[in-house]
Order: C-alpha cells, then structure tokens, then sequence
C-alpha cells in the first residue's frame, strides 16, 4: 500500500468562495470543522454578492465565521454580468494562492463562477450540497446547480436523493453522501432560540399566531403584478402576517402600498437565529426558498411553498411541505386547510456532516499534494 505524506511544511490548501446567506450558513459548521484540522491552511473568498450588512457581516459576526480573506464587493447585478464579474475577481486570487481545492456551496452565482473560474485552472473543485434537482431551467439555480456538478470532483450530496439524482445523469465518481451542513448548524443552535422569547413580544405577537412569509425568488419578483397578487390573496386570509424583506423582493413592492392593511407587517431581514425563532413560533410558512423548507421541515412547521417544484423532495413525501405555485386556489386553501401531522424523517444526516466532509478532503488532498515515498 502507497504511504503518501507532505513534504517539510506544506499543507492542504482551500479556498472556500461564498457570497449569499445560504452560503454564510453552510460555510459556519464547515469552517468550525476544517480549522481544527492543522494540516489545512483555509481561505475563505467573499464574493459580495451579497451586500449589505444585514445579509452578509452581520451573518459571519453571528454565526462566528472567520473574516474572509478576500471581499471582491461584486454586489448585484444581472445574473451573467454578475457571474462574469465574479470569474473576474476570483482568477488573480486562485493564480496567487494555488489552491489545492476550491470549495464552493449550494446553487447561488457565486458557486458556478468559483467552479468555472477553478476549473479552467485545473484546480480541483468540490460542490457541497451537490445533486440537487427541480427539473425547472428557468430556474438560474438550476442552471448553477448542474454545471457546477458536471466540473466538479468531489460531489458533496446532503441525502440519498441527491445522490442518485446524479447517479440518473452517469456522475458516480467522487460523490459522496454526506448529509447536510445545514443540518449540522440547525441542531447547534436550536437551543439558543429558546433564550430570545423577548423578540416575539417586541414584534407584538404570539406563538402559533402569525404566518411567516418569504419570496425572494425571480420567478416570484420579477413581475410586479404577480408578487403583487400573491401578497394581496395572503393578505386576504385575514391572519396576521410577518415578511422579512429580501433586499430584492424590497426594490420591487416600493410602489405597494401596503398601509392600508393592518394584519402585515414587514421587517428588514433577520440574522440566523431569529429567523429560526420566527419559523419556530409560526403556525404557517409561506415561502419560495429552499433552506426555509428544511427548516421548516426540521421545525414541524407546516411549509407552503410558492414553487410548482422543489429540490427537497423529501418534505413532500413526508407531507410537511406543499407546492401551490401562483395558483390562487391552492394558495387560499393551504393557508386554510393544510395542517400536516406526521413525523420527520432523518434525510440529512446526524449532525456531523461538516465532519465527514473534512476528513473526506483530508484524505483526497494528501494524494493531490503527495509526495511518494
């Protein structure tokens, strides 16, 4: 058996490239890991795609993710100008660096121009949370999320579906299931939520008696007169409704007026614990993200979804998580009538995926830096 170990002080090197809130999210159990693990030595690249404080430091500050090493403040912009923009920043640093590995996370604009960028300089690339599918393309995270995986070498799935979704495309080579990092994070913090009982009194509100709704999505946002008519038919459901307000989704509704309804109330976006406490506490979740359908799921939260897809299929199947698209019946009657009570599943692992991921880069990138005795 080959014995491989690295010559005088060389070290694994990794450069992780984040840039939106489900980044911040899934690097926090990851960084947390790989730091205990001296054979790395860590970058992390922040590709302010993201940028404003609320959606970006104030996450590293809470989540106690390391300062990037590198902020390229790309900011927003059209999606191929933005992923342009992005390869653009990131080239000088990887050909600085030399990065063993580059580590990019889930589906956002930021993961496709890491992957592209290392790939076209022949540095291997590792997907976390890999294999993911709605089948949608005009879904620019679908996009994100394929081409991502058909560059990458180390494929990091978060459950079983993941897994053979790839495997369905002819992908078997370096795929792991390794549960998921949101997962890990979740469980780290659920404790922490049961100290902030004083946030629910400040926003004047009671446990189970709110809807919690999100729509940041592009499908949902980029025609006005469609986020217009979803917010007014929730509206119409009489119940009292909180709306943390994606930056995006805030651009698009300046000329709603939504004063005149008195059972919304709109707020800027929250840090990671209290949206938990919100998602916790809510009786309904009406959302179009995909972190907030697991958590939801994770939560025993009954989880309206604004999608005609999903790529958590799992919440379907256990019945926690319902699709209603822009379909104004369905929307109506879920508000109403859905009220899921079976029991969660464990598709995402047990809490140590940060773990294994690390160990799994541990090992794969002692033979890329191998020195043969």
């Amino acid at each position: 058996m080959k014995k491989y170990i690295l010559k005088g002080d060389k070290k694994i090197k990794i450069i992780a490239v984040v840039g939106a809130r489900p980044n911040f999210i899934k690097i926090a159990p990851f960084a947390s890991a790989i730091k205990n693990k001296k054979i790395f030595d860590f970058i992390i690249v922040h590709t302010g795609q993201h940028y404003d404080y609320e959606m970006s430091k104030f996450f590293f500050k809470e989540l106690k993710i390391p300062v990037p090493d590198y902020n390229l403040n790309i900011g927003s912009a059209p999606h191929a100008i933005q992923t342009g923009k992005i390869m653009m920043g990131l080239e000088p640093i990887f050909i600085k660096e030399k990065p063993d590995i580059v580590v990019v996370f889930g589906d956002v604009n930021s993961t496709l121009a890491g992957a592209l960028t290392a790939a076209k300089l022949n540095i291997k690339i590792c997907h976390i949370e890999s294999g993911l599918r709605s089948y949608d393309r005009r879904m620019p995270e679908e996009i994100n999320r394929v081409l991502t995986d058909r560059i990458s070498d180390f494929l990091f799935c978060p459950t079983k579906t993941a897994v053979n979704n790839l495997k369905k495309e002819g992908i078997i080579k370096g795929v792991y299931n390794t549960g998921d990092l949101m997962y890990d994070i979740f469980l780290e913090n659920i404790k922490k939520i049961k100290k902030q009982p004083e946030m629910l009194k400040k926003m004047g509100i009671s446990p189970k008696d709110y809807l919690l709704l999100t729509i940041h999505r592009s499908s949902n946002t980029d025609n006005p007169k469609k986020l217009k008519e979803i917010i007014e038919i929730i509206i119409k459901s009489k119940e009292n409704i909180i709306f943390p307000c994606h930056p995006r989704t805030k651009s698009k509704i300046k000329d709603l007026d939504l004063s005149k309804f008195n059972n919304i109330k709109i707020i800027s976006p929250l840090g990671y614990l209290e949206m938990i406490n919100l998602e916790k506490n809510a009786k309904k979740i009406i959302t179009d993200s995909g972190g907030v359908q697991k958590e939801a799921y994770w939560l025993k939260a009954p989880c309206i979804t604004l999608r005609d897809n999903t790529e958590w299929n799992e919440t379907l199947k256990d019945k926690w998580n319902i699709l209603v698209g822009f379909d104004k019946a369905k929307i109506t009657k879920a508000i109403s009538g859905f009220n899921p009570a079976g029991k969660q599943n464990r598709h995402f692992g047990s809490g140590n995926t940060a773990k294994k991921m690390v160990e799994i880069l541990h090992e794969e990138g002692l033979q890329i830096v191998k020195n043969i005795l």
